[in-house]
């Protein structure tokens, strides 16, 4: 394991971590702790999954700890070199230090429908040069990403962050309250049997979805020849965290219902983010068919299509989607007992 040496006052180590923005990452590090504690506690300090009569901005009901944690990130980032503060709990941008040169967008508790069943649950960041404008700062390509990465709070807190020069990951020692460095350069298996999708909406997706998923579930009978796993858990930062530890893929596709016609994910402060870290680790993020970092959100809270993960596997079902009914028909056909 690495143990770089840290200064007393410092919540992760300062090497690797460029230095103009290691006040930022340090800030996030000692929030993200904080978090972490309250989770730890659980109902010993308060009930945080219940609904706290709040609508956030996309429409959700939001829970004690999304309000908590909200409010423990834009406090320690005040002070953290950052400008402009967008999270996904909030209506519109907020300004923090005017003399700050980093612009956030964060959600600060992802997968809060899982806090009451003791389900690994996170934070997701990404951080651009600030710009005067606020919307400028934010609603840009994904591309321009400085840094991105997210918090796991499960057995272990972890974080996860790239800085466009790979993607490394830390672990928060509860022994010193600092993250450590335990891993470089983390990579995506390119080979895996296991894929993650809400099964229970396939009658809703479009045919290149239903097709990839019929064939995945073909198993060793099928035209890949060989048996799959299906995992589904309904948080994000764990979907991912699975697939930066062992591969595979995520499909969280468009689909006919109301609401759902571009997909659920919010582009700045889940898709993006997520698509940086993954690319950095050598897997492919797209909205189905086009890649994540190639995109601009055209609104603050905009949402997305979203399909990551290996590379292969996500390029196939970019592949599907640029074929006719007539192939697919094809495909499906090659497909024993598929569901109609």
């Amino acid at each position: 394991m690495l143990t770089p040496q840290q200064k007393p006052d410092h919540n992760i180590a300062a090497d690797g971590i460029p230095a103009e923005l290691f006040a930022t990452i340090d800030a996030l590090c000692g929030a993200a702790r904080e978090v972490s504690r309250i989770i730890a506690k659980g109902p010993l300090a308060q009930a945080l999954g219940s609904e706290v009569g709040e609508i956030n901005s996309d429409g959700d009901g939001q829970k004690a700890l999304d309000v908590i944690a909200d409010r423990l990130f834009r406090d320690k980032l005040k002070s953290a070199n950052v400008r402009w503060y967008a999270s996904e709990e909030q209506e519109d941008i907020l300004p923090l230090d005017p003399d700050g040169q980093v612009a956030i967008a964060i959600d600060p508790l992802d997968g809060s429908g899982n806090i009451d069943v003791n389900v690994s649950i996170g934070t997701i960041f990404s951080l651009f040069d600030a710009k005067a404008d606020a919307e400028a700062s934010i609603l840009r390509p994904a591309r321009e990403q400085i840094a991105a990465g997210y918090v796991i709070y499960g057995p272990q807190t972890g974080l996860m962050i790239t800085f466009g020069m790979g993607t490394h990951f830390y672990i928060l020692d509860p022994d010193t309250g600092r993250f450590a460095l335990v891993r470089e350069h983390v990579m995506i298996d390119e080979v895996s049997s296991e894929y993650a999708i809400n099964a229970s909406n396939y009658r809703h997706w479009s045919k290149p979805v239903r097709t990839y998923i019929d064939i995945c579930m073909a198993g060793a009978e099928g035209p890949k020849g060989r048996n799959f796993n299906m995992r589904w858990i309904a948080s994000l930062v764990a979907e991912t965290h699975r697939i930066m530890s062992r591969g595979g893929i995520f499909l969280y596709p468009s689909d006919q219902r109301d609401g759902y016609s571009a997909g659920r994910l919010r582009m700045v402060y889940e898709a993006a983010p997520i698509a940086f870290l993954v690319e950095q680790a050598g897997g492919r993020a797209t909205d189905s068919v086009n890649d994540i970092l190639s995109l601009t959100a055209p609104r603050l809270h905009a949402r997305t299509a979203y399909v990551f993960g290996s590379s292969s596997n996500v390029a196939r079902v970019a592949d599907y989607h640029a074929m006719s009914d007539e192939e697919l028909n094809l495909l499906s056909g090659a497909v024993p007992n598929r569901r109609r």
